[in-house]
């Protein structure tokens, strides 16, 4: 298991940060066998303005393209998003404090800290203009950047599956909390579902997204999630610190008025967040929806599990 202190070198390969090669469970035509076969893939590291070690994963040359991954999750779930999109751009996925390769600190758990730690990787590279992909509670760092920052210095923007309210409000109707994707009346017992496993009843949260998860029924997916599983191992004590924040945002009014630049939004037919992605939609001139089917694992992980259509999509909009 690696060492989650952040300490190796500024620009080494992965191979060198993990210590060691993996070989990927399913062999995919044009995907890499193993991890050596990706041989531009870098893990480097930065310090934020508060003294936090922040890893990021990097390849490719070209325009540069930020993933924030949801909570939870990390760089190495992208590498076979990576891997594909690095051939055309130079990619980035940056693991929010307390995740991934980054450091552990129990300060600075706040949406809002989040934004400014992507604000500052942002400045640590020199982008003066970037494409930014945010999925699950990356979606919600990049609502929180641009609430505090506006949208100087992106281009595009892409949001994956990321309810805009997750709390759902006791005084709203039943439109209301579908427009904002609210899916627990109680963040509280949703936190303890999700960091202990407590069991919740679906009136009080909605656990479908876990029932997708555990299928595991893509090969692409289940390369990615053996490779992270491998060398990542995540602390619950430090990722529950964000939850409450997470939950708690509302982020209806940053949606409505000022995503002003060009937007994708991707969703599936198993999420529960269709309604509050189409409403996004609706609201951001010009959107591009992504509704992919059950049969494209249109679901909260798709980029990971249908990762040829995701990145082609993904191209698309930002080529056009």
């Amino acid at each position: 298991m690696f060492c989650f202190c952040a300490n190796f070198a500024l620009a080494d390969s992965a191979l060198t940060v993990l210590g060691k090669d993996y070989v990927f469970l399913n062999a995919i035509e044009g995907l890499p066998a193993k991890l050596s076969d990706f041989k531009d893939l870098e893990i480097n590291v930065f310090t934020t303005s508060d003294d936090v070690r922040l890893a990021y994963w990097e390849a490719g040359q070209g325009k540069p393209l930020v993933f924030i991954p949801g909570w939870s999750a990390n760089g190495a779930e992208y590498v076979n998003v990576l891997y594909l999109l690095s051939k055309k751009y130079h990619v980035y996925v940056l693991d929010p404090r307390n995740q991934g390769l980054s450091q552990r600190v129990d300060y600075g758990n706040r949406i809002s800290r989040y934004a400014v730690d992507l604000k500052e990787f942002a400045g640590h590279e020199g982008f003066t203009s970037a494409d930014y992909c945010g999925w699950s509670m990356g979606a919600s760092m990049l609502w929180s950047y641009v609430d505090l920052f506006g949208t100087k210095g992106i281009r595009k923007l892409a949001f994956i599956d990321e309810p805009i309210s997750i709390y759902a409000h006791a005084d709203w109707n039943e439109q209301e909390r579908l427009d904002a994707g609210g899916m627990t009346s109680s963040p509280e017992r949703m936190i303890r579902a999700f960091t202990q496993g407590t069991p919740v009843s679906s009136l009080i949260a909605d656990m479908k997204i876990m029932e997708r998860f555990a299928a595991m029924d893509s090969p692409y997916y289940q390369n990615s999630e053996g490779f992270a599983w491998s060398f990542i191992r995540n602390d619950s004590e430090y990722l529950k610190l964000i939850l409450f924040d997470h939950v708690t945002n509302d982020w209806r009014d940053v949606i409505r008025h000022k995503i002003r630049v060009p937007a994708a939004i991707f969703t599936g037919e198993y999420s529960i967040n269709v309604s509050s992605q189409k409403w996004m939609q609706s609201v951001i001139p010009g959107a591009k929806l992504y509704v992919y089917t059950k049969a494209e694992q249109g679901d909260h992980f798709l980029a990971f599990e249908n990762p040829l259509k995701f990145t082609s999509d993904l191209e698309t909009f930002l080529d056009q």
